[in-house]
């Protein structure tokens, strides 16, 4: 009896010493991943591919130790913005990461190509993601921020439907008519900002500067002489009336 009980308890023992710790990640740890070897499933309760994983992933996690790595899930449902970030299209999607440095992981999703995966480093053949995706990157954290607004806008619809018993159309109708006064009020809010910050500039009117006597006096003086000059071309061009007798 006594031998059974020992052998229960280093049976026991065994098993708490392969124990691995499985992490739930969430919008406001997810920065973990940078840090280390992970392995990272996101899923979704209502995702029956995500429910055929869920056992495979408990298991692989319970190696984590002795692979010297940390296996995590994230439910994309609580966390529609790290769903954005990690530009998830399909579920479940398992993602490589070492030292911040991303590969998507795309084989079989049984607990033991899990384990072969990372024993033999398969995940070095694997290509990145490129720095424009790369889940820490400014573009990736405002595709994140459209990702939370919309979820937002979905529970207040559902709220709106569920709690309120507005029908669909008047939900709709309602949306319509907050993103066109939201639109107006951003308008006017741009043309203030721009009027404040590049006011228009108005041309200033031309003034005519009147000639002085003094300016007049040479044209005045010049006129009699361009007068005579023009009454000696007439006379030369225009013949006497002598000569159109002789003519005659």
């Amino acid at each position: 009896m006594a031998l059974l009980v020992a052998f229960c308890a280093l049976l026991s023992l065994g098993v708490e010493a392969r124990k691995g710790k499985l992490w739930k990640l969430e919008e406001d740890t997810w920065q973990e991943l940078l840090t280390g070897e992970w392995m990272v499933d996101f899923y979704a309760p209502w995702c029956p591919a995500c429910k055929q994983l869920e056992p495979q992933w408990e298991t692989f996690s319970t190696w984590s130790d002795d692979l010297g790595i940390n296996i995590a899930s994230i439910d994309v449902t609580a966390n529609p913005g790290l769903s954005g970030r990690f530009m998830v299209t399909a579920l479940p999607t398992i993602y490589h990461v070492k030292d911040g440095i991303f590969r998507q992981y795309r084989g079989a999703r049984d607990s033991n190509t899990f384990v072969t995966f990372i024993e033999e480093k398969q995940w070095e053949k694997l290509e990145t993601l490129s720095s424009w995706k790369s889940p820490d990157s400014l573009q990736m954290s405002i595709v994140s921020c459209f990702f939370k607004i919309s979820m937002s806008l979905r529970n207040v619809h559902n709220r709106l439907v569920e709690d309120y018993g507005i029908p669909y159309w008047g939900s709709y109708i309602l949306f319509a008519f907050a993103t066109i006064l939201l639109g107006a009020l951003l308008g006017l809010l741009i043309v203030c900002f721009i009027d404040v910050v590049f006011p228009a500039k108005y041309d200033e009117p031309i003034v005519r500067k009147t000639p002085t006597t003094d300016q007049a006096a040479p044209e005045q003086s010049d006129s009699p002489k361009k007068r005579g000059k023009a009454s000696e071309d007439e006379e030369e061009t225009s013949p006497t009336t002598e000569e159109t007798k002789k003519d005659i």
